[in-house]
């Protein structure tokens, strides 16, 4: 543990099981440090087990099945500076384990299928994500896993999916409208048959108005573009990429959306991509690129998630840096 944080930033990352949320907090741990960081998974505070959920046809999806008083009142605790004793959901046996003590850290992250689902405790999260796979993706991903690796039947899949779908709808969904930032993974539009999952559109639904957060934006702010960068200054194959920046509207919400269908060639090209956009909360030039480059082995690197997962977090280490300036800069007049 680095040295006790002065002012605790709370980040909050939701999403369904499968999604990305593992690979974006290895990047998000990265980009800060991991002393400097404390992941809290929401799936500790289940207060149905295995067997009770089981038996009473509750699934985790389920509100009822988590605990989300005892949720905001540890979260509360570690943004002003206390430690708790948080449960344990242990995901091996099913069963509810014995808390462990948790510090404060300069940041916080919770991440799981509820952080912006209780109203009390998205208003402690200073910045919050949702990664959002559509369903076809979802479906082309988990039938590939599912059947190649688990030998799982085609029917077996889509019973699982079918039986999850309507509490993801009515509980984990409906959190997108809450989130500064979503990242959307779509089926390309390159191709008109493409049903593998492997070339994907991916959207950087960036919500306006949010108090210090600046969008990125590509060529000019505002404006509505539609741009083919392939050529001599970024190798494309077959289908090869487009991109799409303009305004639009999310939960009747005005927002900023950045889009890249298709995949790199040359990682190291990207920053030919990089160089024509802006507010991208980087350095240093290149930086966005690096940090791409730095684990090209993480899942969604040569597509729009690798790009758009590292930009919300240099957006996030922006809003660190901005709430801790302001509170020592408080701290700094209330001390003359």
């Amino acid at each position: 543990m680095t040295s006790k944080p002065d002012r605790v930033v709370l980040i909050g990352v939701a999403g369904d099981s499968g999604c990305g949320k593992s690979t974006f907090l290895r990047r998000l741990t990265d980009l800060f440090g991991s002393e400097f960081v404390t992941v809290i998974c929401l799936d500790d505070y289940h207060c149905l087990d295995r067997k009770q959920r089981k038996e009473t046809g509750i699934t985790a999806l389920d509100p009822r099945a988590n605990n989300f008083d005892l949720m905001y009142e540890q979260i509360k605790a570690l943004k002003h500076g206390q430690a708790i004793n948080k449960p344990i959901y242990n995901h091996e046996t099913g069963m509810i384990d014995p808390p462990e003590i948790v510090e404060p850290n300069h940041i916080i992250v919770v991440e799981g299928l509820h952080p912006l689902y209780d109203e009390r405790v998205r208003s402690l999260i200073d910045f919050s994500v949702y990664l959002d796979i559509s369903d076809e993706v979802k479906i082309a991903w988990k039938i590939q896993r599912d059947m190649s690796e688990r030998g799982h039947t085609y029917d077996d899949v889509m019973a699982a999916i079918n039986a999850r779908r309507p509490d993801f709808s009515a509980y984990i969904e409906p959190q997108r409208e809450f989130a500064d930032i979503v990242i959307q993974v779509l089926p390309t539009q390159l191709l008109k048959e493409e049903k593998t999952g492997k070339i994907l559109r991916v959207r950087l639904i960036q919500r306006l108005g949010v108090d210090g957060f600046e969008p990125a934006y590509l060529f000019d702010e505002g404006s509505t573009i539609d741009w083919i960068p392939c050529g001599t200054k970024l190798t494309c194959s077959y289908p090869g990429i487009r991109m799409h920046y303009g305004p639009d509207s999310y939960y009747g919400h005005p927002v900023s959306v950045l889009e890249v269908d298709g995949e790199f060639e040359n990682l190291e090209q990207v920053i030919y991509i990089e160089s024509h956009m802006s507010k991208t909360a980087t350095k240093y030039h290149g930086e966005l690129t690096h940090l791409v480059l730095q684990h090209k082995e993480y899942p969604g690197s040569n597509n729009g998630t690798g790009l758009f997962q590292v930009l919300t977090g240099l957006k996030m280490r922006a809003t660190y840096e901005r709430l801790t300036a302001k509170e020592a800069r408080i701290a700094a007049t209330a001390s003359v």
